[in-house]
């Protein structure tokens, strides 16, 4: 299956992230820790340039903490800032902020010595559905921003004053024109960063249930309480309708309703904490 999705509107955000790079101060760069690499965007690098960046994986609560410790080792490595988050827990928000107070210090220490006060200015960027829009509510302690589980929501850019004096540019989830690595196009699709309504979802979820058998089999048969010996991912799918009644007239399986059932189950963390990506898979 080939997986495409780059709606006029993503061009435009594009250009406008472009046009707003230089005159923003930092970037705070919003992951999916369930698939970090399929979440880095080859479209942000010019808009990123020499900019000071966080990293911020979202989504923790979702994702497998011994692959989150493999992406910290690659960000310390790396001498890059970043920080774990929940952005649907308030408690989250200090440590966030205190990241962005971290990359921005130099700046605001001349600021500072020239006696003068001035926001420090942050982009958020990351593609759809990561939660960066959910994040900004997290750090502003109230709802600034419109949220939604799914793609597209975010239309236009937004600035949002924090408490601390940050300053911090919402913007719409954005892909790439291309896809080159089918694989991470696929976990994009698993994630809901790519809308369910431009793909073959029986084809989605059964690549899903192939990455989760081959990576987290016993997640895959706990939650649906069958066993995967020496079955292919089409039995495993069958077997899945089967034992949810995913069934037409006749006996026949209903393929959207339990394709649509596994994404969710998967969204929702029912299949229990998942990393599909780890740092040897950025392209």
């Amino acid at each position: 299956m080939t997986i495409q999705w780059f709606p006029g509107h993503m061009t435009k955000a594009l250009r406008m992230m472009q046009d707003n790079a230089d005159i923003v101060d930092a970037i705070g760069y919003v992951l999916d820790a369930r698939a970090p690499a399929s979440c880095f965007n080859p479209s942000f690098n010019k808009i990123i340039g020499n900019k000071p960046c966080v990293f911020i994986l979202n989504k923790c609560d979702l994702a497998d903490e011994s692959k989150l410790e493999e992406w910290r080792k690659y960000f310390r490595s790396n001498n890059l800032s970043f920080v774990n988050a929940t952005a649907t827990a308030s408690a989250e928000a200090g440590k966030i902020t205190s990241a962005f107070a971290e990359i921005t210090a130099d700046l605001r220490s001349k600021y500072k010595a020239k006696g003068i006060f001035k926001p420090v200015r942050c982009l958020i960027i990351g593609v759809p559905n990561c939660g960066k829009s959910t994040l900004i509510n997290c750090l502003s302690g109230r709802k600034t921003v419109i949220t939604g589980d799914k793609p597209g929501v975010t239309k236009g850019k937004q600035w949002v004053r924090l408490q601390s004096g940050l300053e911090l540019l919402d913007t719409p989830g954005t892909l790439w024109p291309k896809f080159d690595n089918e694989r991470l196009a696929a976990r994009l699709c698993f994630i809901g960063s790519v809308k369910d309504d431009v793909v073959d979802l029986y084809e989605v979820s059964n690549m899903l249930l192939a990455e989760l058998a081959e990576q987290y089999p016993h997640n895959l048969a706990e939650r649906y309480k069958l066993s995967l010996d020496g079955k292919t991912t089409g039995e495993i799918f069958q077997d899945i309708a089967v034992k949810r009644g995913f069934l037409l007239r006749g006996g026949e399986i209903d393929h959207d309703r339990c394709s649509k059932a596994i994404l969710d189950d998967f969204r929702k963390g029912k299949i229990g904490k998942v990393t599909l990506d780890l740092p040897k898979d950025i392209v």
